[in-house]
């Protein structure tokens, strides 16, 4: 108990020790309009560098990498079919496969598929 109390004590300082350090050493920025804004040529900027981030496209990159990664999880199934019981298998991807679906629907009936602008 004693060993437990000790190591976690030293990674207490450690971590304390290590953070006082970096925050003595940090380069401090002063924050002005000049270094704030984007370099063009030596040029007063056209227009503003922070455009605004669209959040369907958001919803829709998330809704891809979800469908994919299903996708990867869905490849696999076709090799375990040989080594498993046939019911239980089908079993296991028509629930999955609906659950894609179901989810699906949600999101087209909720209108998260249309990109509006």
């Amino acid at each position: 108990m004693m060993k437990i109390i000790l190591s976690m004590s030293m990674t207490a300082i450690i971590t304390l020790v290590l953070m006082i350090t970096c925050s003595i050493i940090s380069k401090k920025t002063i924050m002005d309009r000049e270094k704030m804004s984007p370099f063009e040529c030596g040029f007063d900027p056209k227009s503003s560098a922070r455009l605004p981030f669209s959040l369907q496209f958001f919803l829709i990159a998330i809704l891809f990498l979800i469908f994919d990664i299903e996708i990867a999880m869905i490849l696999p199934m076709i090799i375990t079919m040989k080594m498993s019981n046939i019911m239980s298998w089908a079993m296991t991807v028509t629930i999955f496969i609906l659950v894609l679906i179901i989810g699906l629907y949600y999101e087209w009936k909720n209108g998260m598929l249309e990109w509006t602008f």
